[in-house]
């Protein structure tokens, strides 16, 4: 069993993660930015011995003393570090969006440098978006592995919103290999970098209106809002279960051969369009609101005109089974069922 530290608690992806640290044994301290939202961890959690769970309260994790007093915890062997922004709604892309991304990432580690000697890994949340080159998703000739940066640097970020996401998820993983390389700390790095995240919900949420965003086309679809047309799948095409999302986070943690490794953690190809199929055959009676059968739009685009992926050494690493689209979509759609729709 290990003490862990678990950022951003209460997100999509932290609170599975969080789930499935509890269940193989280890004792987690996590950081929420709000009492509401701690107390909601809390109150999920009453049977749980109170040495195993501590909720902490990291208001702004933009600040540079954001996370010094909660790294002081005594017995902190390990530190997953998902907080960051995930959303395209901001007025200040560099204020909102970049600084808290680059900060809340060298600020955590500067602290378990200086205050938290016993912590040995440190697993780093970034995204698919620190990699793929959006000028070349159309080029059947590249080949996006763990080895790829995509090229965006800060004076893009004006260009739209999801190249200034881009550059913030960039530039906050850089920064914590270059903090590695130069400073040496008693910690190794994990770096995970999922496409889109998928998959049902464990965290509050108080409407469908504040689902987290990547799950927001599947309730959008369930809506009606796909029933003429179904939109566009984006630039991506992949995706991954936030349960085997969780479950890559633990194991970079765990097996020692994920050290100094940056993790391609994908089950591979999705579209809108595989997404509506999907919820028409498990959900009959949502009919009335779903794309008919043939409806256009949301495919994936003919081979020569896609890029292509290989995360095979993260496979051999990890050693995961990823679960299939037809099972996480049905997850959450039972979820999304829940608020009445």
């Amino acid at each position: 069993m290990t003490k862990i530290l678990l950022t951003g608690g209460s997100g999509f992806i932290a609170a599975h993660i969080l789930e499935q640290l509890l269940a193989r044994g280890h004792s987690v301290v996590t950081t929420v930015r709000s009492e509401d939202k701690a107390q909601r961890i809390r109150d999920a959690h009453k049977d749980l011995d109170a040495s195993r769970l501590e909720v902490a309260i990291v208001p702004d994790i933009a600040r540079v003393d954001a996370f010094d007093e909660v790294v002081k915890t005594p017995g902190l062997e390990a530190v997953l570090h998902t907080a960051s922004p995930f959303h395209f709604k901001w007025t200040d892309a560099q204020k909102e969006l970049i600084d808290p991304a680059v900060v809340g990432t060298t600020a955590i580690l500067k602290a378990l440098k200086r205050d938290a000697p016993g912590v040995k890994r440190v697993v780093v949340t970034s995204s698919f978006a620190s990699v793929i080159d959006e000028a070349k998703t159309e080029d059947p000739n590249t080949t996006f592995t763990e080895e790829f940066w995509n090229p965006v640097t800060v004076e893009d970020i004006g260009r739209s919103p999801a190249t200034a996401y881009r550059a913030s998820k960039k530039l906050a993983e850089k920064a914590a290999w270059d903090f590695v390389k130069d400073e040496k700390p008693g910690f190794d790095l994990v770096t995970l970098t999922p496409p889109l995240v998928l998959g049902p919900v464990v965290h509050h949420f108080a409407d469908l209106n504040s689902i987290n965003t990547s799950n927001e086309r599947v309730v959008d679809l369930v809506k009606g809002k796909w029933k003429d047309a179904v939109a566009p799948t984006g630039a991506a095409y992949l995706w991954i279960d936030v349960r085997d999302l969780a479950l890559s986070h633990i194991l970079a943690l765990e097996k020692p051969e994920a050290g100094g490794k940056r993790l391609f953690t994908t089950a591979g190809w999705f579209s809108n369009a595989e997404i509506a199929k999907v919820v028409r055959k498990n959900f009959p009676e949502l009919g009335d609101r779903l794309p008919a059968e043939g409806t256009k739009g949301g495919e994936l685009p003919p081979k020569d005109k896609v890029y292509g992926y290989d995360n095979s050494a993260t496979e051999k690493i990890l050693g995961i089974k990823w679960k299939r689209l037809e099972e996480s979509i049905t997850d959450l759609v039972k979820d999304i069922k829940g608020f009445g729709i």
